[in-house]
Protein backbone atom coordinates (compact mmCIF):
# COMPACT_ATOMS: atom_id res chain seq x y z
CA UNK A 1 0.00 0.00 0.00
CA UNK A 2 1.82 2.90 -1.45
CA UNK A 3 0.29 5.44 1.44
CA UNK A 4 3.10 5.94 3.62
CA UNK A 5 5.32 6.15 0.55
CA UNK A 6 3.67 8.97 -1.38
CA UNK A 7 2.93 11.04 2.39
CA UNK A 8 6.75 11.00 3.18
CA UNK A 9 7.04 12.51 -0.32
CA UNK A 10 4.80 14.95 0.46
CA UNK A 11 6.45 16.31 3.61
CA UNK A 12 7.63 19.92 3.55
CA UNK A 13 11.71 20.04 3.66
CA UNK A 14 12.87 16.55 2.76
CA UNK A 15 15.16 16.20 -0.01
CA UNK A 16 14.91 13.08 -1.93
CA UNK A 17 18.49 11.89 -0.80
CA UNK A 18 17.01 11.53 3.07
CA UNK A 19 13.95 10.11 1.84
CA UNK A 20 15.69 7.85 0.22
CA UNK A 21 17.75 7.15 3.46
CA UNK A 22 14.78 6.71 5.50
CA UNK A 23 13.29 4.54 2.69
CA UNK A 24 15.64 2.04 2.73
CA UNK A 25 16.54 1.58 6.15
CA UNK A 26 12.83 0.30 7.02
CA UNK A 27 12.10 -1.08 3.51
CA UNK A 28 8.82 1.36 3.76
CA UNK A 29 7.77 4.62 4.93
CA UNK A 30 5.21 3.35 7.48
CA UNK A 31 8.05 3.10 10.42
CA UNK A 32 8.27 6.87 10.62
CA UNK A 33 5.49 7.95 9.93
CA UNK A 34 3.07 6.01 12.06
CA UNK A 35 5.32 4.87 14.92
CA UNK A 36 8.16 7.97 14.83
CA UNK A 37 11.15 5.46 14.36
CA UNK A 38 14.06 8.23 12.79
CA UNK A 39 16.53 6.45 10.86
CA UNK A 40 20.33 6.60 11.82
CA UNK A 41 22.76 7.97 9.38
CA UNK A 42 21.34 11.99 9.09
CA UNK A 43 23.32 14.76 9.98
CA UNK A 44 22.07 16.43 13.00
CA UNK A 45 20.67 19.34 10.83
CA UNK A 46 18.92 16.86 8.76
CA UNK A 47 17.08 15.51 11.61
CA UNK A 48 15.79 18.51 12.90
CA UNK A 49 14.40 19.15 9.94
CA UNK A 50 12.96 15.65 9.56
CA UNK A 51 11.69 16.62 13.15
CA UNK A 52 9.73 19.66 12.05
CA UNK A 53 8.28 17.73 9.04
CA UNK A 54 6.69 14.96 10.98
CA UNK A 55 4.51 17.40 12.42
CA UNK A 56 3.41 18.16 9.16
CA UNK A 57 2.19 14.14 8.99
CA UNK A 58 -1.77 14.12 8.88
CA UNK A 59 -1.72 16.70 6.60
CA UNK A 60 0.71 14.57 4.06
CA UNK A 61 -1.92 11.28 4.85
CA UNK A 62 -4.55 13.21 4.07
CA UNK A 63 -2.82 14.46 0.48
CA UNK A 64 -1.72 10.64 0.00
CA UNK A 65 -5.50 9.30 0.79
CA UNK A 66 -7.22 12.07 -1.93
CA UNK A 67 -3.88 11.27 -4.37
CA UNK A 68 -4.84 7.13 -4.03
CA UNK A 69 -8.35 7.63 -4.57
CA UNK A 70 -8.20 9.96 -7.41
CA UNK A 71 -5.17 7.19 -9.18
CA UNK A 72 -7.61 4.19 -8.78
CA UNK A 73 -10.58 6.29 -10.32
CA UNK A 74 -8.95 6.77 -13.32
CA UNK A 75 -6.87 3.67 -13.68
CA UNK A 76 -3.40 5.02 -13.06
CA UNK A 77 -0.79 2.41 -11.00
CA UNK A 78 1.46 3.60 -8.52
CA UNK A 79 4.58 1.83 -8.34
CA UNK A 80 6.77 2.40 -4.70
CA UNK A 81 10.79 1.69 -4.45
CA UNK A 82 9.86 -2.13 -2.98
CA UNK A 83 6.98 -3.25 -5.51
CA UNK A 84 7.78 -6.06 -7.94
CA UNK A 85 6.43 -4.12 -10.78
CA UNK A 86 8.73 -1.12 -10.02
CA UNK A 87 11.23 -0.63 -12.66
CA UNK A 88 14.35 -2.93 -11.24
CA UNK A 89 16.88 -0.98 -13.01
CA UNK A 90 16.00 2.21 -12.25
CA UNK A 91 15.58 1.40 -8.48
CA UNK A 92 19.58 0.87 -8.55
CA UNK A 93 19.70 4.37 -9.40
CA UNK A 94 21.22 6.29 -6.00
CA UNK A 95 18.70 9.42 -6.78
CA UNK A 96 15.50 6.56 -7.90
CA UNK A 97 12.25 8.22 -6.84
CA UNK A 98 10.67 6.74 -4.13
CA UNK A 99 6.84 6.35 -6.06
CA UNK A 100 6.27 6.08 -9.74
CA UNK A 101 2.79 7.08 -11.04
CA UNK A 102 1.97 5.16 -14.07
CA UNK A 103 -0.80 4.20 -16.82
CA UNK A 104 -0.13 1.64 -19.29
CA UNK A 105 0.28 -1.86 -20.34
CA UNK A 106 4.40 -2.27 -20.65
CA UNK A 107 6.51 -4.73 -18.28
CA UNK A 108 9.01 -1.63 -17.06
CA UNK A 109 11.12 -4.72 -16.14
CA UNK A 110 11.27 -5.61 -19.84
CA UNK A 111 14.49 -7.59 -20.74
CA UNK A 112 14.63 -4.93 -23.57
CA UNK A 113 14.30 -1.66 -22.89
CA UNK A 114 16.45 1.48 -24.50
CA UNK A 115 15.69 4.86 -24.71
CA UNK A 116 15.92 7.38 -27.63
CA UNK A 117 16.37 11.04 -26.77
CA UNK A 118 17.34 13.99 -28.94
CA UNK A 119 16.63 18.04 -29.88
CA UNK A 120 13.49 19.10 -30.34
CA UNK A 121 14.53 20.59 -33.27
CA UNK A 122 14.49 17.28 -35.01
CA UNK A 123 15.72 17.39 -38.55
CA UNK A 124 14.56 15.49 -41.70
CA UNK A 125 17.46 13.40 -41.38
CA UNK A 126 16.69 12.79 -37.75
CA UNK A 127 13.18 11.74 -38.53
CA UNK A 128 14.14 8.97 -40.81
CA UNK A 129 17.09 7.51 -38.62
CA UNK A 130 13.34 7.36 -35.77
CA UNK A 131 11.89 5.31 -38.76
CA UNK A 132 14.42 3.15 -39.93
CA UNK A 133 15.51 2.35 -36.17
CA UNK A 134 12.20 1.13 -35.15
CA UNK A 135 11.31 -0.57 -38.67
CA UNK A 136 15.11 -2.36 -38.05
CA UNK A 137 14.35 -2.67 -33.95
CA UNK A 138 10.89 -4.39 -34.73
CA UNK A 139 12.55 -7.13 -36.97
CA UNK A 140 15.37 -7.62 -35.07
CA UNK A 141 14.00 -7.93 -31.22
CA UNK A 142 9.85 -8.02 -31.50
CA UNK A 143 9.53 -7.38 -27.90
CA UNK A 144 11.78 -4.41 -26.72
CA UNK A 145 10.85 -1.54 -25.03
CA UNK A 146 11.75 2.53 -26.35
CA UNK A 147 11.60 5.24 -23.83
CA UNK A 148 11.69 8.60 -24.52
CA UNK A 149 9.97 11.99 -23.21
CA UNK A 150 6.89 13.02 -25.30
CA UNK A 151 8.52 16.38 -26.04
CA UNK A 152 8.85 17.80 -29.54
CA UNK A 153 11.55 16.55 -32.06
CA UNK A 154 13.26 13.22 -31.31
CA UNK A 155 10.82 12.80 -28.67
CA UNK A 156 7.35 12.55 -30.35
CA UNK A 157 8.89 11.17 -33.72
CA UNK A 158 10.38 7.99 -31.91
CA UNK A 159 7.03 7.70 -30.33
CA UNK A 160 4.99 7.41 -33.39
CA UNK A 161 7.35 5.57 -35.35
CA UNK A 162 7.14 2.94 -32.28
CA UNK A 163 3.17 3.28 -32.82
CA UNK A 164 3.55 2.61 -36.30
CA UNK A 165 5.74 -0.53 -35.75
CA UNK A 166 3.63 -2.02 -33.43
CA UNK A 167 6.67 -1.50 -30.49
CA UNK A 168 5.65 -0.85 -26.99
CA UNK A 169 6.60 3.11 -26.18
CA UNK A 170 7.05 4.52 -22.96
CA UNK A 171 6.66 8.15 -22.27
CA UNK A 172 8.34 9.63 -18.88
CA UNK A 173 6.83 12.98 -18.22
CA UNK A 174 7.63 16.10 -16.43
CA UNK A 175 4.77 16.65 -14.66
CA UNK A 176 1.03 15.41 -13.31
CA UNK A 177 -1.11 12.43 -15.06
CA UNK A 178 -3.67 14.80 -15.28
CA UNK A 179 -2.40 17.11 -18.38
CA UNK A 180 -0.42 16.37 -21.37
CA UNK A 181 2.34 18.64 -22.05
CA UNK A 182 2.63 19.80 -24.74
CA UNK A 183 -1.23 19.41 -25.46
CA UNK A 184 -0.97 18.58 -29.31
CA UNK A 185 0.88 15.31 -27.99
CA UNK A 186 -2.47 14.33 -26.23
CA UNK A 187 -3.38 12.31 -29.32
CA UNK A 188 0.05 9.65 -29.22
CA UNK A 189 -0.12 10.14 -25.25
CA UNK A 190 -3.55 7.75 -25.75
CA UNK A 191 -2.21 5.50 -28.22
CA UNK A 192 0.74 5.05 -25.97
CA UNK A 193 -1.25 4.27 -22.76
CA UNK A 194 -2.76 0.95 -25.08
CA UNK A 195 0.38 0.39 -26.53
CA UNK A 196 3.20 1.36 -23.84
CA UNK A 197 2.70 3.51 -21.34
CA UNK A 198 3.06 7.02 -19.34
CA UNK A 199 4.76 7.21 -16.39
CA UNK A 200 5.84 10.17 -14.34
CA UNK A 201 7.38 10.59 -10.99
CA UNK A 202 5.16 13.97 -10.51
CA UNK A 203 1.52 14.17 -8.53
CA UNK A 204 -1.41 15.64 -10.63
CA UNK A 205 -1.41 19.17 -10.57
CA UNK A 206 2.29 19.65 -11.08
CA UNK A 207 3.00 21.99 -14.01
CA UNK A 208 5.30 21.39 -16.24
CA UNK A 209 7.97 23.81 -14.78
CA UNK A 210 11.74 23.94 -16.83
CA UNK A 211 13.71 21.75 -13.67
CA UNK A 212 11.18 18.75 -13.85
CA UNK A 213 12.29 18.17 -17.51
CA UNK A 214 15.69 18.13 -15.93
CA UNK A 215 14.51 15.70 -13.40
CA UNK A 216 12.87 13.67 -15.47
CA UNK A 217 15.68 12.73 -17.62
CA UNK A 218 17.50 10.81 -14.64
CA UNK A 219 13.86 8.46 -14.97
CA UNK A 220 14.92 8.36 -18.88
CA UNK A 221 18.27 7.10 -18.30
CA UNK A 222 17.77 4.96 -15.67
CA UNK A 223 14.87 2.71 -17.13
CA UNK A 224 16.69 1.87 -19.60
CA UNK A 225 19.61 -0.57 -20.87
CA UNK A 226 20.83 1.67 -23.37
CA UNK A 227 20.64 5.42 -24.24
CA UNK A 228 20.55 6.46 -27.77
CA UNK A 229 21.47 10.35 -28.86
CA UNK A 230 19.53 10.45 -32.36
CA UNK A 231 20.43 14.35 -32.98
CA UNK A 232 22.01 17.06 -30.75
CA UNK A 233 23.09 20.60 -30.77
CA UNK A 234 26.08 21.29 -28.93
CA UNK A 235 23.97 21.84 -25.86
CA UNK A 236 20.45 20.36 -24.61
CA UNK A 237 18.56 17.54 -22.73
CA UNK A 238 19.45 14.83 -24.63
CA UNK A 239 23.03 15.44 -23.61
CA UNK A 240 22.00 15.59 -19.69
CA UNK A 241 19.91 12.00 -20.46
CA UNK A 242 23.25 10.19 -21.92
CA UNK A 243 25.71 11.70 -19.54
CA UNK A 244 22.94 10.15 -16.73
CA UNK A 245 23.01 7.15 -18.23
CA UNK A 246 27.13 7.15 -18.17
CA UNK A 247 26.98 7.58 -14.62
CA UNK A 248 24.42 4.82 -14.03
CA UNK A 249 26.64 2.53 -16.01
CA UNK A 250 24.44 1.87 -18.76
CA UNK A 251 25.51 1.82 -22.79
CA UNK A 252 25.31 4.97 -24.43
CA UNK A 253 25.36 5.18 -28.48
CA UNK A 254 24.71 8.35 -30.70
CA UNK A 255 24.13 8.73 -34.27
CA UNK A 256 27.15 10.77 -36.13
CA UNK A 257 26.90 13.66 -38.24
CA UNK A 258 28.59 15.95 -40.67
CA UNK A 259 30.99 18.60 -39.12
CA UNK A 260 28.91 21.43 -40.27
CA UNK A 261 25.03 19.85 -39.03
CA UNK A 262 24.24 22.06 -36.20
CA UNK A 263 22.32 19.09 -34.61
CA UNK A 264 25.38 16.63 -35.35
CA UNK A 265 27.72 18.60 -32.91
CA UNK A 266 26.56 17.12 -29.61
CA UNK A 267 26.31 13.24 -30.90
CA UNK A 268 29.96 13.81 -32.59
CA UNK A 269 31.04 15.28 -29.27
CA UNK A 270 30.00 12.44 -27.11
CA UNK A 271 31.62 10.52 -29.19
CA UNK A 272 34.87 11.97 -29.61
CA UNK A 273 34.70 12.33 -25.63
CA UNK A 274 34.05 8.46 -25.36
CA UNK A 275 31.00 9.04 -23.37
CA UNK A 276 28.78 7.26 -26.49
CA UNK A 277 29.73 4.37 -29.03
CA UNK A 278 29.50 5.64 -32.42
CA UNK A 279 26.12 3.61 -34.23
CA UNK A 280 24.45 3.89 -37.65
CA UNK A 281 21.43 1.29 -37.75
CA UNK A 282 19.50 -0.29 -35.12
CA UNK A 283 21.52 -3.94 -35.53
CA UNK A 284 24.97 -1.74 -34.35
CA UNK A 285 22.74 -1.23 -30.73
CA UNK A 286 21.19 -5.06 -30.64
CA UNK A 287 24.80 -6.39 -31.71
CA UNK A 288 26.70 -4.14 -29.12
CA UNK A 289 23.82 -4.96 -26.17
CA UNK A 290 23.76 -8.50 -27.31
CA UNK A 291 20.30 -9.19 -28.26
CA UNK A 292 21.07 -11.43 -31.18
CA UNK A 293 18.84 -14.10 -31.26
CA UNK A 294 20.45 -17.33 -30.80
CA UNK A 295 19.20 -18.85 -27.77
CA UNK A 296 20.58 -22.77 -26.70
CA UNK A 297 19.09 -24.54 -23.60
CA UNK A 298 21.98 -25.17 -20.80
CA UNK A 299 21.46 -28.47 -20.32
CA UNK A 300 22.86 -30.05 -16.71
CA UNK A 301 25.38 -32.34 -18.32
CA UNK A 302 27.40 -29.60 -19.79
CA UNK A 303 28.08 -27.86 -16.35
CA UNK A 304 27.11 -30.89 -14.31
CA UNK A 305 29.34 -29.12 -11.14
CA UNK A 306 27.13 -25.75 -11.38
CA UNK A 307 24.62 -24.71 -8.80
CA UNK A 308 20.89 -24.34 -10.00
CA UNK A 309 21.64 -20.33 -9.13
CA UNK A 310 24.82 -21.04 -11.36
CA UNK A 311 23.04 -22.72 -14.09
CA UNK A 312 20.63 -19.71 -14.15
CA UNK A 313 22.58 -17.41 -15.03
CA UNK A 314 24.45 -19.83 -17.42
CA UNK A 315 20.76 -19.87 -19.63
CA UNK A 316 20.84 -15.93 -19.05
CA UNK A 317 24.30 -15.96 -20.90
CA UNK A 318 23.72 -18.40 -23.50
CA UNK A 319 20.88 -16.60 -24.87
CA UNK A 320 23.08 -13.95 -26.72
CA UNK A 321 26.53 -13.46 -27.14
CA UNK A 322 27.07 -10.88 -24.58
CA UNK A 323 25.08 -8.82 -21.81
CA UNK A 324 25.29 -6.34 -19.36
CA UNK A 325 25.19 -6.88 -15.44
CA UNK A 326 22.09 -5.46 -14.79
CA UNK A 327 20.39 -7.38 -17.81
CA UNK A 328 21.53 -10.98 -16.12
CA UNK A 329 20.09 -9.67 -12.98
CA UNK A 330 16.34 -8.87 -14.48
CA UNK A 331 16.21 -11.56 -16.15
CA UNK A 332 17.25 -14.04 -13.24
CA UNK A 333 15.31 -12.27 -10.45
CA UNK A 334 18.54 -12.83 -8.27
CA UNK A 335 19.61 -9.88 -6.04
CA UNK A 336 22.41 -8.08 -7.76
CA UNK A 337 25.05 -8.69 -4.98
CA UNK A 338 23.77 -12.25 -5.71
CA UNK A 339 24.78 -11.80 -9.20
CA UNK A 340 28.07 -10.51 -9.05
CA UNK A 341 29.16 -13.04 -6.33
CA UNK A 342 27.25 -16.47 -9.08
CA UNK A 343 29.99 -14.77 -11.67
CA UNK A 344 32.98 -14.00 -9.72
CA UNK A 345 32.52 -17.98 -9.12
CA UNK A 346 31.78 -18.96 -12.28
CA UNK A 347 34.53 -16.78 -13.88
CA UNK A 348 36.80 -18.55 -11.69
CA UNK A 349 35.73 -21.95 -13.09
CA UNK A 350 36.48 -20.93 -16.21
CA UNK A 351 32.65 -20.77 -17.04
CA UNK A 352 31.72 -17.53 -17.98
CA UNK A 353 34.56 -14.14 -18.97
CA UNK A 354 34.21 -10.81 -17.76
CA UNK A 355 33.97 -8.12 -20.87
CA UNK A 356 34.33 -4.43 -20.68
CA UNK A 357 31.61 -1.98 -19.39
CA UNK A 358 30.18 -4.51 -17.16
CA UNK A 359 29.63 -7.03 -20.04
CA UNK A 360 30.02 -10.89 -19.29
CA UNK A 361 29.98 -13.74 -22.27
CA UNK A 362 29.96 -17.63 -21.60
CA UNK A 363 32.93 -19.50 -22.53
CA UNK A 364 31.29 -22.57 -24.90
Amino acid sequence: MPLYTLALSHLPGISLANALLIYRTYGSAEPLLRDKQLPEGMTPRALQSLKLALSHTDEALDWAKREMDWCQEKNIRILTLNDADYPFLLSQCDDAPLSLFYRGTTNLNSPHIISMVGTRHITEKGKDICRQFCIDLKKLVPDAVVVSGLAYGVDIHTHRACLEQGIETVGVLAHGLDSIYPSVHRSTASEMVRCGGLLTEYPRHTQPKKENFVRRNRIVAGLSFATIVVESAHRGGGLITARLAQDYNRSVFAYPGRVSDQYSEGCNRIIKENVAGLVTCAEDVVNALGWEHHSAPVQRELFPDLSEEELLICHSLMEFDRKPINQIVVETGLPIQKVTSLLFELELKGVVKPLAGGFYRIIK
